[in-house]
């Protein structure tokens, strides 16, 4: 397959902390290694990019200015390396990758994670959404973000999905670090749920802490919910939830020693120790139609490791966890319901089963994924 020049131009990327950082940073460190990729985004990004893409920053903050920064930038990458393709990370920086297309007659690709074409902001549906549609090949990232693209029409000829990936096989297991973890905080003989990912109103942690973890702990004392995770400075989704909020919730049942904050966590090694701690993976996402969850890393990232997840069935959610086999789809609202499936996980009433785990999790490793996003992106040219 013949190496193309490929600009990648995102504001989503390390050290910001997220999923759609993640995915964004493996896509151009995938893609460096058969492409030369020239990758724009904030310049805090520089210490973390992936070491064989050739890297450009600009202001990461406020976003007006780096839009406009980032569209100039765009302009010069352009005139000095000539790029191929040009990509966006998501659709915030759509119309500057889609216009500089059009601009030098070359092909442009967006992914689309669901916030992206979800909003009704009207800004954005008058500027971002015929931008997107605009653009030579649009890539969601779930089958309902897929759906949703239909429905802001955008054809579906320039429409595919590609799930975002996991790291898999997982870091093997750490023995002396995961026992060093439960000796800091005192998690021998306790039952572990961990919620993994920003604390925004989406992610409905609060609502899990008020209306199923007291039923959770009157039938297993033990158990201990680990957060990791904060409140996302740099987010342009501005309905947050605190830790403060979800303490004062916790107090109102008297179950907030039943939680444990340990804040963002950027060491893979030290991540991946919590993934094989928890008994459960928790998510209790909200189903917000403006606000969708466009695919959920973290259930395969937990059940990579063999952890199950729990979550209702909303947004991309639905493509990320393979129901009865690696973990347990509840329906939306159900906060009883979702108790009661991981009390009876804690129980060990269901038998998930390591071959489930890793017949699913393979679907999404990185190796499998660069094969699509390769032959995605030679198919533009």
């Amino acid at each position: 397959m013949k190496q193309k020049k490929i600009l990648i131009v995102t504001r989503n990327l390390p050290p910001l902390i997220g999923g759609m950082e993640r995915l964004n940073w493996h896509i151009a460190d995938e893609l460096s290694h058969d492409n030369e990729v020239f990758l724009l985004s904030h310049i805090e990004a520089k210490c973390q990019a992936p070491k064989n893409c050739a890297f450009f920053g600009v202001r990461l903050n406020p976003l007006p200015l780096f839009l406009i920064l980032a569209f100039i930038q765009t302009f010069l990458i352009y005139l000095r390396h000539k790029p191929d393709v040009l990509f966006a990370g998501s659709g915030l920086t759509a119309p500057i990758v889609v216009f500089w297309a059009k601009a030098f007659r070359k092909k442009s690709v967006v992914y689309i994670h669901g916030l992206d074409i979800a909003t009704n902001h009207w800004i954005y549906n008058l500027i971002w959404v015929p931008m997107i549609r605009s653009a030579s090949k649009v890539i969601a990232n779930s089958t309902p973000t897929h759906d949703l693209c239909l429905k802001k029409g955008i054809s579906q000829e320039k429409l595919t999905i590609i799930y975002p990936g996991v790291t898999y096989p997982p870091l093997p297991r750490n023995e002396s670090l995961i026992q060093s973890i439960k000796e800091k905080y005192q998690l021998h003989d306790k039952k572990i749920l961990i919620s993994v990912g920003r604390l925004t109103q989406r992610k409905g942690l609060n609502e899990f802490v008020n209306f199923a973890l007291p039923e959770i702990v009157a039938k297993h004392p033990n158990t201990i919910l680990v957060v990791i995770g904060d409140t996302p400075n740099q987010s342009l989704n501005k309905n947050l939830q605190s830790k403060e909020l979800i303490i004062k919730t916790a107090q109102q049942h008297s179950i907030s020693d039943h939680i444990l904050f340990v804040g963002n966590i950027s060491d893979d090694t030290i991540l991946s120790c919590w993934y094989h701690i928890a008994d459960i993976h928790v998510f209790p996402v909200k189903h917000i139609p403006d606000d969708p969850e466009g695919f959920g890393m973290v259930s395969i990232e937990a059940a990579a490791h063999g952890t199950p997840t729990v979550a209702f069935a909303t947004g991309g959610i639905v493509d990320a966890v393979n129901h009865q086999k690696t973990g347990i789809l509840i329906p939306i609202n159900r906060y009883e319901l979702l108790a009661q499936a991981i009390i009876s996980i804690l129980g060990l009433s269901h038998d998930f089963k390591k071959e489930d785990f890793d017949a699913f999790c393979s679907q999404f490793s990185w190796s499998n994924l660069k094969l699509k996003f390769d032959c995605h992106i030679q198919s533009t040219i």
